[in-house]
């Protein structure tokens, strides 16, 4: 007979949950055992019936795992604190350096000059002048590039333009040829040499 799965919801006949509660309990501290045996790992297992009857198991002492699992619970808390501090602090820091930037981007663009001071307009002054010149270069380069590229395409073009020009003499050479051999073959080459002397001889027979 197959066994149906145990639906996760508690179970309403009291006799049954406490059969169901002696069983599982059984098998939890059976397990909590094998793993401190096979794993060498410290267990301490706590278990309130419903009833509140204590179950526990240790492999070692169970005051001993409890007070480490306190100061352990305590390094984590203070360490997730100091964790949540720095993150804050660095919030702070982000927050501050964009507000910089923003006012910084400000004057660039030429707002809140009123309250500079003569070294701060002749730094501004430079800085624009140092980005001029980045955007300068970068512009002739962008600009030799595409003047390289052009080239290339030009000079396939031009290699094309150049076997096409090759290919359509070479075609028309064919045709004045096959043309040629069409001529001779219309007048034949015996006519060519007698043609004339026939003429003479065809216009003096003919009556007057």
């Amino acid at each position: 007979m197959v066994r149906g799965k145990t639906q996760m919801k508690r179970i309403e006949n009291a006799t049954s949950r406490q059969v169901t509660f002696s069983k599982r309990r059984n098998g939890l501290l059976k397990k909590a055992f094998e793993l401190s045996v096979l794993c060498d790992a410290e267990v301490a297992l706590i278990i309130f019936s419903p009833r509140g009857k204590l179950y526990e198991f240790s492999n070692c002492s169970m005051n001993k795992t409890i007070d480490r699992y306190q100061n352990r619970t305590k390094e984590m808390m203070c360490s997730n604190n100091q964790g949540l501090e720095d993150v804050q602090l660095e919030k702070d820091c982000m927050t501050k350096k964009l507000q910089h930037l923003e006012v910084c981007k400000r004057k660039l663009m030429g707002d809140g000059l009123d309250l500079c001071s003569m070294e701060e307009l002749q730094q501004l002054e430079r800085q624009i002048e140092r980005s001029l010149t980045k955007i300068r270069s970068r512009k002739y380069q962008l600009l030799k590039e595409e003047i390289t590229k052009l080239k290339e395409e030009e000079k396939m073009l031009l290699e094309e333009n150049a076997a096409l020009l090759k290919k359509v003499g070479s075609e028309w050479k064919h045709q004045e040829e096959a043309m040629d051999v069409e001529t001779q073959l219309f007048i034949g080459p015996s006519e060519r040499r007698g043609g004339s002397g026939f003429l003479c001889r065809y216009l003096h027979n003919q009556p007057t």
